[in-house]
């Protein structure tokens, strides 16, 4: 036990009682933890501003036997820009509930925090398509957690021509035309789709986002990184199922 600093961005925050709060962040070189932040909800706390949802502050707290208590905190980046967004609002909530699906209490990831805060600071600060801002993060997130897949050629004859290319949800990769056989569970994608997995997999992270796609091939990537999330971590993520109901009018 004993006191602690570490910044880390607010993923969830409950009421309790009647000024206090249990929150959970994801923090630096601790994961993800939970804390409570008494009178936070007071408008004249000292925790108000900074244990707030999406908030990335810096906690300074006490380590008790369950749970961590908050005893100051400052706000680095409060990401107001999403807050009167309510389609990227939607982003964010999505991305909050992937990192709390993976995330471990305790267990660091400090790669992970960094793509979680870089996807942040996109969905709020530019007007790159937030589509394609959440796609990159799913597939770079996946190969962080251990799931890179085999995209440098193709996997059984090693051709790294990205004509004529379909990716193995089976075995988790590229085959060619040639090699592909009977597999149910590929489907045949373009070279402009082959192109951006592998740019999202392996470059630097500083340049992860330096890049477009067409509407076409943002569609196919969208959909190869749906399944492939949805096969790997074994569940649905369903908070962006509320754009489609905007977008058709269906609530």
């Amino acid at each position: 036990m004993g006191y602690v600093k570490s910044s880390g961005v607010v993923i969830k925050e409950v009421s309790f009682g009647e000024a206090d709060k249990i929150i959970t962040v994801f923090a630096k070189g601790r994961g993800k933890i939970t804390a409570s932040a008494k009178g936070a909800k007071r408008p004249k706390s000292r925790l108000a501003a900074g244990t707030q949802l999406l908030c990335f502050s810096d906690f300074t707290m006490f380590k008790g036997k369950e749970i961590y208590s908050i005893n100051s905190c400052e706000v680095i980046e409060p990401f107001y820009e999403m807050r009167s967004d309510v389609v990227k609002l939607t982003y964010a909530a999505h991305l909050i509930d992937i990192i709390d699906d993976v995330i471990q209490e305790e267990q660091p990831s400090s790669k992970v925090l960094q793509l979680f805060l870089n996807s942040l600071y996109m969905l709020a600060k530019t007007d790159k398509s937030p589509e394609l801002i959440i796609r990159i993060f799913e597939i770079r997130l996946l190969s962080i957690l251990g799931y890179t897949p085999y995209i440098r050629s193709c996997m059984e004859c090693g051709t790294e021509e990205v004509a004529n290319i379909s990716f193995s949800f089976k075995k988790c990769g590229f085959l060619c035309r040639a090699c592909l056989t009977h597999d149910p569970y590929a489907e045949e994608i373009s070279q402009g789709t082959a192109r951006a997995l592998k740019y999202i997999v392996y470059a630097p992270m500083k340049d992860l986002y330096n890049f477009e796609l067409s509407s076409g091939v943002l569609n196919e990537l969208a959909g190869i990184s749906k399944r492939y999330l949805r096969d790997r971590l074994e569940r649905n993520f369903t908070k962006l199922d509320f754009l489609n109901e905007l977008n058709t009018g269906n609530f």
